[in-house]
Protein backbone atom coordinates (compact mmCIF):
# COMPACT_ATOMS: atom_id res chain seq x y z
CA UNK A 1 0.00 0.00 0.00
CA UNK A 2 1.59 3.30 -1.02
CA UNK A 3 -0.75 5.36 -3.18
CA UNK A 4 -1.49 9.05 -3.13
CA UNK A 5 -4.64 10.47 -1.51
CA UNK A 6 -6.36 11.26 -4.82
CA UNK A 7 -6.62 7.53 -5.58
CA UNK A 8 -9.45 6.99 -3.11
CA UNK A 9 -12.41 5.60 -5.06
CA UNK A 10 -16.02 5.29 -3.94
CA UNK A 11 -18.40 2.48 -4.72
CA UNK A 12 -21.54 0.85 -3.37
CA UNK A 13 -19.65 -0.85 -0.52
CA UNK A 14 -17.69 2.25 0.45
CA UNK A 15 -19.69 2.94 3.63
CA UNK A 16 -19.55 -0.75 4.52
CA UNK A 17 -15.74 -0.66 4.31
CA UNK A 18 -15.61 2.49 6.44
CA UNK A 19 -17.76 0.98 9.17
CA UNK A 20 -15.68 -2.19 9.31
CA UNK A 21 -12.47 -0.18 9.34
CA UNK A 22 -13.78 2.10 12.09
CA UNK A 23 -14.49 -0.92 14.31
CA UNK A 24 -11.04 -2.43 13.76
CA UNK A 25 -9.13 0.85 14.11
CA UNK A 26 -10.99 1.68 17.32
CA UNK A 27 -10.27 -1.78 18.68
CA UNK A 28 -6.68 -2.28 17.51
CA UNK A 29 -5.30 1.18 16.71
CA UNK A 30 -3.57 2.08 13.44
CA UNK A 31 -0.54 -0.20 13.67
CA UNK A 32 -2.49 -3.14 15.02
CA UNK A 33 -5.23 -3.01 12.40
CA UNK A 34 -4.60 -5.55 9.66
CA UNK A 35 -6.05 -5.35 6.17
CA UNK A 36 -7.34 -8.91 6.50
CA UNK A 37 -9.15 -8.00 9.74
CA UNK A 38 -10.68 -4.88 8.19
CA UNK A 39 -11.88 -6.76 5.10
CA UNK A 40 -13.34 -9.53 7.26
CA UNK A 41 -15.15 -7.09 9.56
CA UNK A 42 -16.48 -5.10 6.58
CA UNK A 43 -17.65 -8.26 4.83
CA UNK A 44 -15.73 -7.51 1.63
CA UNK A 45 -12.80 -9.00 -0.20
CA UNK A 46 -9.30 -7.57 0.11
CA UNK A 47 -9.53 -6.71 -3.58
CA UNK A 48 -12.59 -4.55 -2.93
CA UNK A 49 -10.92 -2.85 0.03
CA UNK A 50 -7.78 -2.10 -1.98
CA UNK A 51 -9.84 -0.81 -4.89
CA UNK A 52 -11.32 1.85 -2.61
CA UNK A 53 -8.26 2.55 -0.45
CA UNK A 54 -4.84 1.61 -1.89
CA UNK A 55 -3.13 2.94 1.27
CA UNK A 56 -4.07 2.10 4.86
CA UNK A 57 -3.28 5.69 5.87
CA UNK A 58 -5.95 6.93 3.50
CA UNK A 59 -8.50 4.54 4.95
CA UNK A 60 -7.59 5.58 8.48
CA UNK A 61 -7.88 9.28 7.66
CA UNK A 62 -11.25 8.79 5.95
CA UNK A 63 -12.48 6.92 9.02
CA UNK A 64 -11.11 9.71 11.24
CA UNK A 65 -12.86 12.41 9.21
CA UNK A 66 -16.13 10.49 9.32
CA UNK A 67 -15.74 9.91 13.06
CA UNK A 68 -15.18 13.63 13.68
CA UNK A 69 -18.28 14.50 11.69
CA UNK A 70 -20.28 11.90 13.63
CA UNK A 71 -19.12 13.19 17.00
CA UNK A 72 -19.77 16.79 16.00
CA UNK A 73 -23.32 15.88 14.97
CA UNK A 74 -23.91 13.96 18.21
CA UNK A 75 -22.66 16.88 20.28
CA UNK A 76 -24.82 19.30 18.32
CA UNK A 77 -27.86 17.09 18.88
CA UNK A 78 -27.33 17.36 22.65
CA UNK A 79 -27.47 21.15 22.49
CA UNK A 80 -30.90 22.73 22.69
CA UNK A 81 -31.94 26.37 22.88
CA UNK A 82 -32.96 26.08 26.53
CA UNK A 83 -29.45 25.16 27.69
CA UNK A 84 -27.32 27.88 29.25
CA UNK A 85 -23.76 28.56 28.00
CA UNK A 86 -22.20 26.72 30.95
CA UNK A 87 -24.05 23.53 30.02
CA UNK A 88 -23.32 23.85 26.30
CA UNK A 89 -19.64 24.60 26.85
CA UNK A 90 -19.33 21.65 29.23
CA UNK A 91 -20.79 19.33 26.59
CA UNK A 92 -18.43 20.74 23.95
CA UNK A 93 -15.39 20.53 26.21
CA UNK A 94 -16.19 16.96 27.25
CA UNK A 95 -16.43 15.92 23.59
CA UNK A 96 -13.20 17.69 22.64
CA UNK A 97 -11.22 16.23 25.52
CA UNK A 98 -12.68 12.78 24.95
CA UNK A 99 -11.62 12.77 21.31
CA UNK A 100 -8.06 14.07 21.53
CA UNK A 101 -7.35 12.00 24.65
CA UNK A 102 -8.51 8.79 22.98
CA UNK A 103 -6.07 6.40 21.35
CA UNK A 104 -7.89 7.05 18.10
CA UNK A 105 -7.52 10.84 18.36
CA UNK A 106 -3.84 10.59 19.26
CA UNK A 107 -3.19 8.27 16.30
CA UNK A 108 -4.82 10.77 13.97
CA UNK A 109 -2.66 13.59 15.28
CA UNK A 110 0.55 11.58 15.03
CA UNK A 111 -0.18 10.33 11.52
CA UNK A 112 -0.95 13.87 10.32
CA UNK A 113 2.37 15.09 11.73
CA UNK A 114 4.40 12.10 10.54
CA UNK A 115 3.01 12.15 7.01
CA UNK A 116 2.71 15.93 6.54
CA UNK A 117 5.71 16.14 4.20
CA UNK A 118 4.84 13.11 2.04
CA UNK A 119 1.06 13.52 2.03
CA UNK A 120 0.17 17.14 2.95
CA UNK A 121 -3.38 16.67 1.69
CA UNK A 122 -4.09 14.12 4.44
CA UNK A 123 -3.73 16.65 7.23
CA UNK A 124 -5.46 19.38 5.27
CA UNK A 125 -8.46 17.25 4.40
CA UNK A 126 -8.75 15.93 7.93
CA UNK A 127 -8.55 19.43 9.40
CA UNK A 128 -11.25 20.75 7.08
CA UNK A 129 -13.72 17.98 7.88
CA UNK A 130 -12.64 17.43 11.51
CA UNK A 131 -11.31 20.28 13.68
CA UNK A 132 -12.48 22.98 11.25
CA UNK A 133 -16.01 21.53 11.28
CA UNK A 134 -16.07 21.48 15.08
CA UNK A 135 -14.73 25.05 15.11
CA UNK A 136 -17.43 26.29 12.75
CA UNK A 137 -20.14 24.76 14.90
CA UNK A 138 -18.73 26.31 18.05
CA UNK A 139 -18.59 29.67 16.27
CA UNK A 140 -22.22 29.26 15.17
CA UNK A 141 -23.30 28.52 18.74
CA UNK A 142 -21.34 31.47 20.12
CA UNK A 143 -22.93 33.76 17.54
CA UNK A 144 -26.41 32.65 18.62
CA UNK A 145 -25.52 33.01 22.30
CA UNK A 146 -24.27 36.55 21.69
CA UNK A 147 -27.50 37.31 19.84
CA UNK A 148 -29.48 36.11 22.87
CA UNK A 149 -27.41 38.28 25.17
CA UNK A 150 -25.90 35.29 27.00
CA UNK A 151 -22.28 35.97 25.97
CA UNK A 152 -20.35 39.11 24.99
CA UNK A 153 -17.83 38.30 22.25
CA UNK A 154 -16.39 40.56 19.56
CA UNK A 155 -14.18 38.04 17.76
CA UNK A 156 -16.10 34.76 17.54
CA UNK A 157 -13.40 32.81 15.70
CA UNK A 158 -10.73 33.82 18.21
CA UNK A 159 -13.00 32.89 21.10
CA UNK A 160 -13.69 29.46 19.60
CA UNK A 161 -9.95 28.86 19.16
CA UNK A 162 -9.25 30.01 22.70
CA UNK A 163 -11.83 27.59 24.07
CA UNK A 164 -10.33 24.69 22.12
CA UNK A 165 -6.87 25.50 23.51
CA UNK A 166 -8.22 25.78 27.06
CA UNK A 167 -9.56 22.25 26.67
CA UNK A 168 -6.02 21.02 25.92
CA UNK A 169 -4.41 22.63 28.96
CA UNK A 170 -2.00 20.22 30.67
CA UNK A 171 -3.63 17.15 29.12
CA UNK A 172 -2.57 17.28 25.48
CA UNK A 173 1.16 17.69 26.03
CA UNK A 174 1.14 15.02 28.71
CA UNK A 175 -0.28 12.39 26.39
CA UNK A 176 1.62 13.46 23.27
CA UNK A 177 5.02 13.51 24.99
CA UNK A 178 4.27 10.80 27.53
CA UNK A 179 5.10 12.91 30.58
CA UNK A 180 3.37 13.52 33.88
CA UNK A 181 2.02 10.03 34.39
CA UNK A 182 -1.32 8.53 33.42
CA UNK A 183 -4.17 10.97 32.92
CA UNK A 184 -7.13 10.18 35.16
CA UNK A 185 -10.81 11.02 34.76
CA UNK A 186 -10.31 13.54 37.54
CA UNK A 187 -7.56 15.25 35.54
CA UNK A 188 -9.90 15.53 32.56
CA UNK A 189 -12.76 16.91 34.65
CA UNK A 190 -10.40 19.46 36.19
CA UNK A 191 -9.40 20.75 32.76
CA UNK A 192 -12.96 20.67 31.40
CA UNK A 193 -14.27 22.61 34.39
CA UNK A 194 -11.38 25.05 34.26
CA UNK A 195 -11.86 25.69 30.54
CA UNK A 196 -15.54 26.48 31.01
CA UNK A 197 -14.94 28.71 34.03
CA UNK A 198 -12.17 30.71 32.37
CA UNK A 199 -14.14 31.13 29.15
CA UNK A 200 -17.19 32.39 31.04
CA UNK A 201 -15.03 34.67 33.19
CA UNK A 202 -13.87 36.37 29.98
CA UNK A 203 -17.01 36.26 27.84
CA UNK A 204 -19.89 35.57 30.20
CA UNK A 205 -22.67 38.06 30.86
CA UNK A 206 -23.75 38.61 34.46
CA UNK A 207 -27.42 37.64 35.04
Amino acid sequence: MGAAPQLIRKGRKFDQVLEGARFVFMRDGFEGAGVDDIAREAGVSKATLYSYFPDKRLLFMEVAKTECCRQACEAEALITSDLRPREVLTIAATRMVGFFMSDFGLRVFRICVAESDRFPDLGREFYESGPALARSRVVAYLRDAVGRGELAIDDLELAADQFAELCKADLFHRVVFGVGGKVSDGDCQRVIGGAVEMFLARYGVAP
